[in-house]
């Protein structure tokens, strides 16, 4: 499970990545707005954890910003305001939960597995449609007019976050990470096979979804105009 967290307060801030680091979860840590909007972009967190006061961009306006661009990673507002009015304009502006400073570590893990959970249920309802093309996550499959075609757990993973992220370019590096994780042995070149047999499944589906190669940078999939 990859979680972000933006939190401007650096002591605060490791000391929250070495504990959830320690819980197994992997953490890519941010410490302003403009950045931890920009890594939340990449649609690849399982959870976002935002502080609200930011350097750069406060926090509701980055939240604002996601939630515009259609993406609804969970997200744990983290602040030091307890007023009732303040924790409503969190929730309004797209926020998932609330948790206000200073906090125990138990309450914030439990709170991140309540958040997973929640996200987790929506995926098992989740299903993606693009083009003649629809794709359901959780049984590995693409149906085309009615036609069904499996795909192995590694493929469905790659077109997800493909499908989350249609029209922009996804690294190698990336598509790694978010699978396999950076400590795994598989090379990058795995990453292409990987590809080679998502498009050929979609090719002989007769699926309208393509994926193309970008030269020196990755892949991006787009939609048969």
């Amino acid at each position: 499970m990859r979680i972000l967290l933006v939190e401007d307060e650096v002591n605060l801030s490791e000391a929250l990545v070495y504990t959830l680091k320690k819980n197994n979860y992997i953490v890519d840590a941010a410490f302003d707005g403009l950045e931890g909007e920009k890594l939340a972009e990449t649609n690849i967190y399982n959870v976002i954890i935002l502080d609200r006061m930011l350097p750069l961009k406060e926090g509701l306006e980055v939240l604002k910003s996601l939630r515009k661009k259609h993406i609804a990673t969970p997200v744990l507002i983290l602040t030091a305001k307890d007023s009732i009015k303040d924790r409503i304009e969190g929730l309004d502006s797209g926020a998932d939960d609330y948790l206000i400073k200073p906090f125990s570590k138990d309450e914030l893990l439990a709170r991140i597995r309540a958040l997973s959970r929640r996200q987790t249920d929506e995926i098992a309802n989740e299903e993606f449609i693009i083009g003649n093309t629809s794709f359901n996550p959780l049984k590995c499959e693409i149906s085309v007019g009615g036609n069904i075609t499996k795909l192995s757990s590694k493929e469905s993973q790659v077109l997800e976050i493909m499908l989350k992220n249609k029209n922009l370019v996804i690294t190698k590096e990336l598509l790694l990470d978010r699978i396999w994780g950076f400590q795994s042995d598989i090379e990058l070149n795995n990453i292409e096979v990987y590809i080679s047999y998502l498009r050929k499944k979609l090719s002989e589906s007769a699926s309208e979804i393509i994926i193309e190669t970008i030269r020196g940078r990755g892949y991006c999939l787009k939609e048969v105009e």
